[in-house]
């Protein structure tokens, strides 16, 4: 994939470090020619000195080509301007942007911009590695508003139907994985000792699951 990423402080250097790294052909942009500098010598890449809202230097990267941008400068303005650039002018097919401020991201989400909070993902993360819990976090989505739990079927719900630990909107189950084989429930799948469980839960809906689990 041709991937252009806007950015070269550390988010954007390790991103686009990262990328090479698994043969994807990148190209850094930064504004600050010398932020390349944190590329290091064994990457692999492109590098384009310009603005992040510079139709020029856009061309110059090969936006007109790229399958995907990430927008990870210091500026929210700045990352919004050069995703709806992508999006909207450039047609890229994947398009990322990275905001500080949590208010600004649904916003965002609503004009079909994908967004990172960090912020708000690191608070929920930090909360939860200081709250002792058996819930494995396997992955965050969206900024951080819904995780992917991993957990062992407690005794209390083996030979239940898995709607047991099913609540709308909140918490859902969205695979199993028995004998070293996973796939993917119906609501009328009955766990079995010795289940491992893949599950979709909102943050804030996290004590709910815990309970259901038989954990608090």
């Amino acid at each position: 994939m041709k991937i252009i990423v806007i950015g070269c402080g550390r988010m954007g250097a390790g991103l686009a470090q990262a990328l090479s790294s698994r043969g994807h052909a990148v190209t850094a942009v930064d504004a600050d020619p010398a932020a390349f500098v944190r590329l290091g010598p064994s990457f692999k890449g492109n590098t384009i000195a310009g603005s992040a809202v510079d139709r020029e230097t856009l061309l110059a990267a090969g936006i007109e080509r790229a399958d995907g941008l990430a927008a990870v400068t210091a500026s929210d303005g700045a990352n919004v301007v050069a995703a709806r650039l992508a999006v909207q002018v450039f047609h890229v097919p994947r398009v990322v942007a990275r905001l500080y401020d949590p208010r600004k991201a649904e916003i965002y989400r609503r004009l079909g911009l994908h967004t990172i909070t960090p912020v708000t993902w690191g608070i929920h993360r930090m909360a939860e590695l200081l709250c002792y819990s058996r819930l494995d976090t396997v992955a965050s989505l969206g900024s951080g508003e819904v995780d992917i739990v991993e957990a062992e079927v407690p005794p209390l719900l083996v030979g239940r139907e898995i709607t047991e630990l099913t609540v709308a909107g909140e918490v859902r189950v969205v695979s199993i994985s028995r004998a070293g084989k996973a796939f993917l429930p119906t609501p009328a799948t009955v766990f079995h000792k010795g289940d491992l469980v893949h599950v979709a839960v909102l943050v804030t809906s996290a004590d709910r699951l815990r309970k259901l689990l038989g954990m608090q």
